[in-house]
């Protein structure tokens, strides 16, 4: 096990980051940052700075305040569902998905496999705006309906294990296959199987329809708003940014989960603990293992089994000091996950760099000046 990072280190990363951070909000990356870092043991720096919301009130961001994960939906719900699912022998990763979704079975689609889907080189593509052809405001389970049958038809745009494409359309997918195979609706059996379980209280997906939103967990947490919607002609704050999500009602395998920064590390640190054997219960470390350290043939592949590895050659947004030993992702809206794993250390940044508009990308260069501080500061 790594060395426990030193009390110099960790005031030195306290300075370091509350300095990006501040400067980070004043030059408008995002309107509001949270940080955390942790490692397996504790919690070594969280902070909040800047605002949740701009408009139409201006309202501050606080550190547990629960954000739109975007993409962190792939990991953390439909991956760990998908692990749960290896687990209990009801999947194997190898097997055709015609097994759980015959639908999706006519033509080349018939060899596409668990596996490929999770590490986005099943041939789909990227996205498509489903959302479009789906009536605003209307029955959830008609556009879920519609999201999933027009994945089913859409044609390849590569043969299965070609080409490595990241895609929200196979996540989409993967979402039906937990719902085909487990009888729950993908919500439901994250919150009954994971999220209860390993006490993620302010971690959900948000039901749209009208006869939950009464009862809708979001209603009693600090929420970061989204953007300013054209689509939807209002300001989002605890319902769904993605619209292809949206149309879904919320629910979805590519994106539509709600959670905050202490939510994650707590789920981190499980995992992790998954991995390396002390909660076999829940998940053997060899399944765990076999999903974060799957190789990555293609070239150009950077996935593994739900999870992103940094980019080569110092192009990562999770900087220049992570490990080989790393998993990652990004969210659309502004957020981020980074775990080393050899080095025992992980990095959440969470923004709302959509709010009240999508056109900022400075978090590009953001992310990886915050990561190179902390992981600097724990190693000096």
């Amino acid at each position: 096990m790594p060395a426990e990072p030193g009390a110099r280190a960790v005031a030195l990363m306290w300075r370091v980051l509350d300095r990006t951070c501040r400067r980070g909000v004043s030059d408008g990356v995002a309107p509001g940052v949270v940080v955390l870092v942790g490692n397996s043991r504790e919690l070594l720096f969280h902070g909040a700075y800047g605002s949740r919301a701009l408009v139409p009130t201006r309202l501050p961001m606080l550190p547990g305040t629960v954000f739109d994960v975007a993409s962190l939906t792939k990991p953390i719900a439909t991956t760990t569902a998908m692990m749960l699912l290896v687990r209990d022998g009801r999947v194997r990763l190898d097997d055709p998905v015609s097994a759980a979704v015959p639908e999706f079975g006519d033509g080349a689609k018939s060899a596409v496999t668990f596996r490929q889907l999770l590490n986005h080189t099943s041939g789909l593509p990227a996205w498509k705006p489903y959302y479009e052809t789906v009536e605003k405001g209307g029955n959830d389970a008609v556009g879920r309906g519609h999201a999933f049958a027009r994945v089913h038809a859409e044609p390849l745009a590569a043969a299965p294990g070609e080409k490595a494409c990241y895609s929200d359309l196979g996540f989409i997918l993967l979402g039906e296959v937990v719902e085909r195979v487990t009888g729950a609706r993908l919500d439901r059996f994250c919150r009954d199987e994971i999220f209860a379980p390993l006490g993620l209280s302010s971690t959900f997906f948000v039901e749209l329809n009208r006869s939950a939103h009464r009862a809708r967990p979001a209603a009693v947490h600090t929420l970061a708003a989204t953007e300013d919607c054209p689509w939807r002609g209002r300001i989002l704050c605890g319902e769904v940014h993605d619209d292809n999500a949206f149309a879904m009602g919320g629910v979805a395998g590519h994106a539509g989960l709600f959670s905050s920064a202490p939510d994650i590390h707590r789920f981190l640190r499980f995992l992790g603990r998954c991995r390396d054997g002390a909660e076999r219960d829940f998940l053997p470390g060899a399944v765990v293992r076999d999903f974060l350290e799957a190789a990555r043939p293609l070239p150009g592949q950077t996935h593994v089994l739900g999870w992103d590895t940094p980019s080569p050659e110092g192009s990562s947004s999770s900087g220049v000091h992570f490990s080989a030993r790393t998993v990652g992702h990004l969210g659309f809206t502004g957020t981020s996950i980074w775990w080393d794993m050899e080095r025992d250390v992980h990095v959440v940044l969470l923004t709302n760099r959509v709010h009240p508009s999508r056109d900022n990308d400075a978090i590009r260069e953001f992310r990886p000046l915050v990561h190179d501080a902390a992981m600097e500061a724990l190693s000096s």
